[in-house]
């Protein structure tokens, strides 16, 4: 199985087939593996059809740790060392893999022109990091994505897209592309996309300005709700981060925000979680929602 993976890794796509022959075992025997493989975890599936085959996600990478950089120098040195006395392709091969894996790892942001995005967690997972990367080059080259999309209730769904715009809003990362399965544009939370891999097929961008997309997303004006906020001083750094700096005012020793923002349970888990440091000066009915939540909260306490 740990060689399939690697084969996985370095062709993306394969053939039972091919993997059966390479291994001298049964094409039953190859897809016994690959569901063990699902099974741990890694990202496989496979697609039917004339040009299908057994892939793998191309944000997925071995972790980190799989080598330490030391141990990745000492292999293509000592390859390198193998290669000047003995020419032979698969040695080359293996080190052009080696020298893009050590490449990748070093490489945990995503650059584009004069702006750098890190978009790894504190915990540095570089899941988050892996599919920016991949979204990114999608846009830039125009090439079309198979996604894993999880909704906000949890539904998996697959989906083809084409991805034409990343946006950054509210300190999240969306990309703005045409869904094939829904025959109409979406956007797409970039955290909820749990695997993505390339196609292999290329789309014609279409010009897309600021006023082409949907900045509300998936909200209309009667799902928006006109917030007034009272901030305590303690807490205004972290509400300045989340709300911009611009919507927030002094007034005495308290200061207050007044925004448009969502009507939903995402807006009163961000209230509740200033920790009484944000009040809800209206409207009314979302500050007795605010005090409805808190107080289940103590009784489960």
């Amino acid at each position: 199985m740990v060689k399939m993976l690697l084969m996985l890794l370095a062709r993306r796509k394969v053939t039972a087939g091919d993997i059966a022959s390479r291994y001298d075992i049964s094409v039953r025997t190859v897809y016994r593996y690959i569901e063990e493989l699902a099974v741990a975890g890694v990202p496989v599936d496979v697609v039917r059809g004339r040009y299908g085959g057994i892939t793998i996600a191309d944000t997925y990478r071995l972790p980190s740790g799989y080598f330490t950089k030391n141990e990745y120098t000492a292999v293509i040195n000592a390859l390198t060392a193998m290669e000047s006395q003995v020419s032979d392709d698969a040695t080359e091969t293996a080190l052009e893999k080696l020298r893009q894996q050590i490449k990748t790892e070093n490489d945990d942001r995503s650059v584009s022109g004069s702006i750098i995005v890190d978009g790894g967690t504190w915990g540095d997972t570089k899941n988050f990091s892996d599919k920016m990367r991949v979204c990114e080059r999608a846009v830039e080259e125009s090439l079309c994505l198979d996604i894993d999309y999880i909704s906000r209730s949890g539904e998996h769904s697959r989906r083809i897209i084409d991805p034409h715009v990343l946006i950054f809003k509210q300190n999240v990362w969306y990309v703005y592309a045409f869904c094939h399965t829904k025959q109409d544009w979406r956007t797409f939370k970039i955290g909820r996309i749990k695997s993505a891999r390339f196609t292999g097929k290329t789309f014609e961008k279409k010009k897309i300005t600021r006023e082409d997309i949907p900045l509300n997303f998936r909200y209309r004006s009667d799902e928006l709700v006109e917030l007034k906020l009272e901030i305590d001083r303690e807490k205004l750094p972290d509400v300045e981060e989340w709300l911009g700096i611009d919507n927030i005012e002094p007034r005495g020793n308290k200061f207050i925000a007044e925004i448009s923002a969502p009507d939903d349970d995402g807006l009163i888990s961000k209230i509740l979680g200033f920790g009484g440091g944000v009040r809800v000066l209206s409207p009314a009915p979302l500050r007795e929602k605010v005090i409805e939540a808190a107080r289940k909260i103590i009784d489960t306490v």
